[in-house]
């Protein structure tokens, strides 16, 4: 009969109807697709340390900065993946995204089991980036990053114990040191961290971006003068180091410019 028609035929010009008025694309630019094989496969290797490119984690008082695991570089399509994820309403790649940092998280879990239980904790936003988004991005991260880590066999479990004080201005356009002076002392323990953590806690720190250090260092400090322990930070993707940047950088070079709340 007719309406049947309409069923199995009509489904096709409608998707396509839809798909003129809210045009489907990765952030990399291919139609579409809401991403691509290209940038999934960007997120699908090894999580890798990149400490070693941030200069403000390091602390200056002869303790090594802490560790911090990296699915990839913050660049190209990676970068486009990121920001249209934090700042262009894009949480449908919550779905790319959090998947592919719970892998990581389990290859990490034989490494950090043997601290016992650990204690996820989310690098806070600033309240304005938590106004403008109307989420919270990293703490999707960071239930991801628990659930890989008990998926690989080691305990944990998030803890939202930080926040910031609020005077730190965005972070766009500060290079390394006005990142540092800009941040001193922004990190704050929540009533409800205190509360949640035990008096002594093993610490994961959970943010995206990986840019200069200062953010991480920020929380480290702040969660070490409670008592507590921080074993490493993952993050999704780290801005290459400036030797590494000359060396891969191509003929035509990419934008580096930065979105809200960079680390």
């Amino acid at each position: 009969m007719g309406g049947g028609v309409g069923q199995g035929g009509g489904v096709r010009p409608v998707r396509e109807l839809v798909r003129l008025l809210l045009p489907v694309a990765c952030p990399c630019g291919e139609p579409d697709v809401l991403w691509c094989a290209r940038c999934d496969g960007l997120l699908a290797g090894p999580p890798v340390r990149v400490e070693h490119g941030a200069p403000r984690l390091d602390r200056l008082d002869g303790v090594a900065p802490v560790p911090v695991w990296a699915l990839t570089a913050y660049t190209g399509p990676v970068r486009d993946v990121v920001v249209h994820w934090k700042d262009r309403g894009r949480a449908d790649l919550d779905r790319l995204l959090a998947p592919a940092l719970r892998r990581a998280a389990r290859r990490l879990a034989p490494v950090l089991a043997p601290a016992g239980p650990l204690a996820v904790v989310p690098v806070p936003s600033t309240a304005a980036a938590l106004r403008i988004r109307g989420r919270d991005p990293v703490g999707v991260l960071a239930r991801a990053v628990a659930g890989g880590l008990r998926d690989g066999g080691a305990p944990a479990r998030v803890v939202p114990a930080l926040a910031r004080r609020g005077r730190a201005r965005d972070q766009v356009g500060l290079g390394a040191r006005a990142r540092g002076r800009n941040l001193a002392g922004s990190v704050r323990m929540t009533r409800r961290g205190t509360r949640a953590l035990e008096r002594t806690s093993v610490c994961i720190l959970v943010d995206d971006v990986l840019t200069t250090g200062a953010t991480l260092a920020a929380a480290e400090r702040t969660l070490e003068a409670h008592g507590h322990d921080v074993l490493g930070a993952t993050v999704l993707a780290a801005t290459p180091a400036p030797d590494d940047r000359r060396r891969a950088r191509p003929a035509t070079a990419t934008p580096s410019g930065e979105d809200l709340g960079g680390t």
